[in-house]
C-alpha cells in the first residue's frame, strides 16, 4: 500500500487522498493540487486487486499528464496500470478506436487532421465570403451534447459560417478526416448508442481523476458522466480544480456545480478543499484575492509567506515606451533583487500581443535568451505518429532522460504496430536504435526529415506501404513549414535552426513569453504583464466581462511568487478614431501598489 508521512502531505490533502468516496475537490492557487492528485494516483495504483483495472487521469494539457507520469515514475510506483492524458487521447484510446466500427460516420476509417490542415481547409470554404468579412478565426465551434454552437459573437455572421461548417464536415466525411471537436462528438455518439461501451469502461476504471475541472466542457463530463452512471458507484471520480481559473469559457469550458455533477453521475460525491498557498507571498495572495470570483479560501502558507513583495500597476505608461519599462523592471528583478531569469514570465491577452513584444526584448536584451510555447518551430500534433517521433530525435540520451525517453519509445512502438507495421522490437531496443542515428545538419525541419528517413530505413519501414503513416508524415512536416513560415514574418529569423527545435523538450532556461491562457498552471517569481485593456482583458465578446475580467487577473496574479507588474498602456489604436482604455476592473480595484526606482 503507498504511504506518505506528515512531513510530505497537510492535513487537507491527506484527507482528500484517503476520502473512499467521490471527491469534488476545489483547490486554490499554488495548494499541491498536482502534488495531492499524484499521490492520489499513486495510493490508487497500489490498491488495485485486478491486473486488468485501469486508473485514469484526464489533464487538460499533454504537459500536465507528461508532469504528473514523471512524478508517479518519481515516486517508485508501478504505473503500467495507469492511462493518463487529455479527454481527447482518452476518446481516441477507449471508444473510438475500439468501438469506432459502430458508427457510420467511422466504419470506414478515418485519420485526425492538425490545426494546421483545418485552419487551411476553412481557409479555402471562406473565400466566396470575402465581402462579409468572415475568416477561419470566425469558424471556431464547439460541441455539447445538442450538437454544435459558434464561437462567433457577431450573430449576423452566423448564416454563412453555418454554410461553411457544413461544407467543411462535408469535406472531412468525403476525406475520412476528423477534427479534434469530432474526437469528443463522435465518442458521445458511440457511447450513447451503444450503452456495453460505458458498462465494460466502468468495470475496467474503478476510479477516474479529472484535473483542472473548471476548463472541462459540458461534453466532457457528458462522456465520463455517462461511464460513472454506468458503473453505479462502482466507478469512483476524483475531480479537482479551481473555479475562479476558469478563463476557458469562449471554448466551452465551465466549472460545473456539484449539485449538476451529482445529477449527471448519480453516484455520492464529497466536497472537499485545498485552502492553503505554499506558492505565494501573503500579499500577493493578499492582490489576486481582489478578483476572486467563487468566494474560495486561500491563506499563505509557504516558504515565501514572509516576502516583501513588489506589486506595480502602471497604467500612464504609453506603448512606445513600453519595451523598455519591460526590459528595465527584468533586470532590477535579476540584478538588484536576484532573480534568476528562467524565473521570469511575460503575458499579454493574446499572441499577437507577445509576437513584437518578444522581438523587441531580444533586440533589448541580447543578453538573456527567451522561451515561449508560441515559438515553438514545428507542428505540436500530439496524435501525430512524427510528432512522437521527434521526441525521441530531438533529445539526448541521460541519466535523468532515461525513463521518459523509454516510455516514448513505448509510445512509437504502440502507435507502429497501430499503423499495420510488424515490429517486435522492445523499448530499450528501439532507445538504442535511435540513439544510434547520427545527423549531422543544422536545419532543424531538415534534421528531423533526415533522422526519421533513417530509422524507417533501419527499421525496414516503406512509407509508401502504410497509408497512416504517410499521410501524418506529410501533415507534420507541410503543417511545420507553415509555422516556419509565419515565426519567420513575425521577426523570429532564427526559428528555423536546430536550436530552436531542441529547446522544446528541454526545461526552460530563459525569460518565458505566454499568453495568459498559456501559462496557466505554472509558476514564476516574477510575472509582468501588459495589454491589460478593456476589450482585451476581458475580451469584447465576453458576454459576462467584469467576472471573465476579474478570472483571467486572477489567474495572472497567482502565477506569481514574489513580485507582479501589471500594464495598462495607453496608444493602443482600437478602430480608426478610438484608443484601448485600461481593463475596468483592474482599475477600480483598491490596493496600494509600489513604485520601483533604480
Amino acid at each position: 500500500m503507498f504511504s506518505w508521512t506528515e512531513q510530505d502531505l497537510n492535513p487537507e490533502q491527506s484527507a482528500a487522498i484517503l476520502q473512499p468516496d467521490s471527491v469534488f475537490l476545489v483547490a486554490c492557487p499554488g495548494s499541491g493540487k498536482t502534488k495531492t492528485l499524484t499521490y492520489k494516483i499513486a495510493y490508487e495504483l497500489s490498491c488495485l486487486e485486478s491486473e486488468r483495472n485501469y486508473v485514469i487521469a484526464i489533464t487538460y494539457t499533454n504537459r500536465a499528464a507528461d508532469e504528473i507520469h514523471e512524478r508517479i515514475e518519481s515516486l517508485g510506483v508501478d504505473a503500467s496500470q495507469l492511462w493518463i492524458g487529455t479527454i481527447h487521447s482518452f476518446c481516441l484510446e477507449w471508444i473510438i478506436k475500439p468501438y469506432g466500427i459502430y458508427l457510420p460516420e467511422l466504419e470506414r476509417g478515418y485519420r485526425v487532421i492538425d490545426q494546421h490542415e483545418r485552419e487551411r481547409l476553412l481557409e479555402r470554404l471562406c473565400l466566396p465570403y470575402a465581402d462579409q468579412r468572415i475568416t477561419y478565426y470566425d469558424c471556431d465551434y464547439y460541441y455539447s451534447d445538442a450538437g454544435y454552437s459558434l464561437g462567433c459573437t457577431d450573430i449576423s455572421k452566423h448564416p454563412a459560417i453555418n454554410i461553411i461548417l457544413g461544407q467543411y464536415f462535408q469535406t472531412l466525411t468525403q476525406n475520412k478526416e476528423i477534427d479534434f471537436e469530432l474526437i469528443l462528438w463522435y465518442a458521445l455518439k458511440l457511447i450513447n448508442q451503444h450503452q456495453p461501451i460505458s458498462s465494460l469502461l466502468s468495470k475496467i476504471f474503478p476510479i477516474i481523476l479529472v484535473d483542472e475541472y473548471q476548463d472541462t466542457k459540458q461534453i466532457q463530463y457528458h462522456i465520463l458522466g455517462k461511464i460513472l452512471r454506468s458503473g453505479q458507484g462502482n466507478t469512483r471520480l476524483f475531480m479537482v480544480g479551481d473555479p475562479n481559473q476558469a478563463i476557458y469559457g469562449s471554448l466551452g469550458g465551465y466549472p460545473i456545480p456539484l449539485a449538476a455533477l451529482r445529477a449527471l453521475t448519480n453516484i455520492t460525491i464529497v466536497e472537499l478543499a485545498l485552502s492553503q498557498n505554499y506558492r505565494s507571498s501573503d500579499r500577493v495572495v493578499q492582490y489576486f484575492s481582489n478578483f476572486n470570483v467563487y468566494e474560495t479560501t486561500c491563506d499563505s502558507a509557504g516558504d515565501h509567506r514572509g516576502y516583501p513583495s513588489l506589486i506595480t500597476y502602471n497604467n500612464t505608461i504609453h506603448r512606445e515606451d513600453l519595451v523598455a519599462e519591460i526590459a528595465r523592471l527584468i533586470r532590477f528583478s535579476i540584478n538588484n533583487l536576484g532573480i534568476a531569469p528562467n524565473e521570469i514570465c511575460v503575458l499579454a491577452p493574446q499572441w499577437i500581443h507577445l509576437a513584437s513584444m518578444t522581438r523587441s526584448l531580444v533586440v533589448n536584451m541580447p543578453e538573456y535568451s527567451f522561451d515561449g510555447p508560441g515559438m515553438v518551430p514545428f507542428a505540436r500534433d500530439i496524435e501525430n505518429f512524427w510528432y512522437k517521433l521527434s521526441k525521441l530525435a530531438l533529445t539526448e540520451p541521460s541519466p535523468l532522460m532515461y525513463v521518459k525517453r523509454l516510455r516514448w519509445a513505448g509510445e512509437v512502438i504502440k502507435d507502429l504496430q497501430d499503423a499495420g507495421v510488424s515490429i517486435t522490437m522492445s523499448r530499450r531496443s528501439m532507445l538504442r536504435e535511435c540513439n544510434s542515428i547520427n545527423v549531422i545538419e543544422p536545419d532543424g525541419l531538415e534534421y528531423l526529415r533526415q533522422f526519421f528517413n533513417t530509422l524507417c530505413n533501419r527499421l525496414g519501414i516503406r512509407l509508401e506501404d502504410f497509408a497512416q503513416l504517410s499521410e501524418s508524415h506529410r501533415a507534420f512536416f507541410e503543417s511545420s513549414q507553415a509555422r516556419i513560415t509565419r515565426l519567420r514574418s513575425e521577426g523570429v529569423e532564427a526559428i528555423s535552426d536546430i536550436s530552436f527545435f531542441r529547446k522544446v523538450f528541454q526545461n526552460r532556461n530563459g525569460i518565458t513569453v505566454s499568453t495568459i491562457h498559456g501559462v496557466k498552471g505554472a509558476e514564476f517569481d516574477v510575472v509582468l504583464a501588459y495589454a491589460l485593456l478593456e476589450g482585451m482583458v476581458p475580451h469584447f465578446s465576453d458576454a459576462n466581462g467584469d467576472e471573465s475580467a476579474k478570472k483571467m487577473l486572477y489567474v495572472v496574479g497567482s502565477r506569481a511568487r514574489k513580485n507582479i507588474h501589471l500594464f495598462s498602456e495607453s496608444g493602443r489604436a482600437r478602430g480608426r478614431s478610438r484608443q484601448y482604455s485600461p481593463t475596468e476592473v483592474l482599475l477600480a480595484c483598491d490596493f496600494e501598489y509600489d513604485t520601483i526606482v533604480d
